[in-house]
């Protein structure tokens, strides 16, 4: 299983930028099985959804909320994924969880989440 560890978040102001880093670490089969790397996020009394992915081959998807706003990258040697988050709004605040997809069974690995505040 692979596991992890997020950083970044916090508050910022509307409009303002935050940026988001998740580190995956575990076996080398379970590093060399990721496909899919991605950020979801819950905000209170909401379901969780996807804000971003990337492929392995880069390929991306992102919600309509965020395109234009939000990038997501991925360092496929250091194994992380990060999503910088400009022109923020009130309504982009959450919890947000790095997303791991792996395998051909895609099993999924959830970092603990970081709260993503945008408030003045």
């Amino acid at each position: 299983q692979v596991q992890l560890v997020e950083s970044g978040g916090g508050l910022a102001q509307p409009g303002g930028s935050l940026r988001l880093s998740c580190a995956a670490s575990g076996s080398i089969f379970d590093i060399f099985a990721i496909n899919v790397m991605g950020w979801y996020r819950q905000a209170p009394g909401k379901e969780r959804e996807l804000v971003a992915s990337m492929t392995n081959s880069g390929s991306t998807n992102s919600a309509d909320s965020v395109k234009g706003r939000f990038f997501i990258s991925r360092d496929n040697a250091k194994h992380t994924v990060s999503l910088q988050m400009n022109s923020l709004k009130p309504e982009d605040t959450a919890i947000y969880y790095c997303n791991v997809v792996s395998g051909n069974d895609k099993r999924t690995s959830w970092g603990q989440g970081t709260q993503v505040t945008v408030s003045s």
